[in-house]
């Protein structure tokens, strides 16, 4: 289990995360929900070492984590908006290159690697193409193969749906359900009102730094006037 506890960020005297806490199981997915500057996308900046805590811990296991050292470990996985892919380089390329740079592994084991997770993200026969070449939803399971190129025991999305139509937003919904039924932790910061609908989750409401109201998708979905909060937010209705 990921267990976050009271992790606070203030930045130039403003406070972006209040105390925020929470639990996620292996295969659960935790969706943080809320309009853009609330603190969401902060929150798993930090849990990847690009953001620095004030106060809080954040354990896996009972055992409590080293932030500062978890690029090292490759414990936690980060897929960013904009996917932070290198379009210089070739689709195989993206992935071979940081595992034989960063993992050490051979040119043979990286191929391998990499020839994989493009077959599962059917991406086998982009593999000698550039990644300019590739349309966004082929780009966004660009880097999560890459991401998972590492084995993290814990994946987080920042936006994964923002740049994509219904249709593909359903596809990305389906593969993140299946990284979870895998045993991934999976947080995922979005503002898409659509994807809870799509996915078996933990919702997290957040405003101003702190989670306000929490449901199961499933709750939420079958008892929506009990969470008024986040009722009000996926109607678009200002409270």
């Amino acid at each position: 289990m990921l267990k976050i506890k009271s992790i606070t960020k203030i930045f130039h005297g403003k406070t972006i995360l209040n105390n925020v806490s929470l639990n996620v199981e292996r295969g659960e997915i935790a969706v943080l929900l809320g309009e853009s500057g609330v603190g969401k996308s902060t929150l798993l900046r930090i849990l990847n070492n690009l953001e620095t805590i004030d106060s809080g811990t954040v354990s896996l296991d009972d055992k409590q984590l080293d932030l500062a050292q978890i690029n090292q470990k490759h414990t936690i996985g980060m897929v960013f908006q904009n996917f932070n892919v290198f379009e210089h380089l070739t689709v195989k390329e993206n992935i071979t290159i940081a595992l034989e740079k960063v993992l050490k592994k051979s040119k043979q084991t990286a191929d391998e690697i990499a020839q994989r997770l493009l077959a599962h993200y059917g991406l086998a026969d982009k593999q000698d193409k550039y990644v300019s070449q590739l349309s966004g939803g082929q780009k966004q399971r660009l880097a999560i193969a890459r991401t998972l190129a590492f084995k993290p025991k814990i994946l987080c999305l920042d936006e994964p749906t923002s740049a994509l139509d219904p249709l593909l937003t359903t596809h990305v919904a389906n593969g993140i359900q299946e990284l979870a039924d895998e045993g991934y932790i999976i947080l995922i910061a979005t503002h898409d009102t659509a994807l809870i609908e799509k996915l078996n989750c933990i919702i997290y409401l957040m405003k101003a730094g702190s989670i306000v109201e929490s449901a199961t998708s499933i709750d939420y979905l079958q008892h929506k006037n009990a969470y008024p909060q986040i009722k009000a937010f996926v109607e678009g209705v200002i409270v």
